[in-house]
């Protein structure tokens, strides 16, 4: 059996995968936050099936449609492979633009703490294999 076959180690590098896209996600939001007309946008978190259900590779790249041959592939054109949203519970300025700093930041930290949480069981899994190999 292949290390990429255990599914636990599987959804532990789809959840680091997913927090990695967020982070780049909730960056862009902070970056444009005095940017009119700009409206925060967020990831949808991963779903991982029973067993038998379905598989980690379900998800559908979210990608912009070109109704002209002529059109520029903008954000979103596959280069991540989550599902984003943008968030309905806004303030908008006057400028239209819908960021809330501070909802933005507690995003940044509870990612930054399932990030660490991921990474720390992820190697838990590894030194556990290791174990059972006699290896460590």
């Amino acid at each position: 059996m292949a290390i990429n076959d255990i599914r636990i180690l599987s959804m532990l590098r789809t959840r680091l995968e997913w927090a990695q896209s967020r982070q780049k996600v909730l960056a862009e939001n902070v970056a444009n936050a005095d940017t009119p007309g700009y409206r925060a946008r967020d990831l949808t978190q991963p779903k991982f099936e029973p067993a038998g259900t379905g598989s980690l590779d379900g998800f559908r790249p979210v990608a912009l449609a070109t109704t002209e041959p002529g059109h520029i592939a903008g954000f979103g054109s596959g280069a991540t492979s989550f599902r984003s949203h943008n968030d309905v519970h806004y303030e908008v300025r006057p400028t239209g633009n819908a960021v809330n700093l501070e909802e933005e930041m507690m995003k940044v930290a509870a990612n930054q703490m399932d990030y660490r949480t991921a990474t720390t069981l992820y190697s838990h899994s590894l030194n556990l294999i290791k174990t059972a190999l006699g290896k460590k």
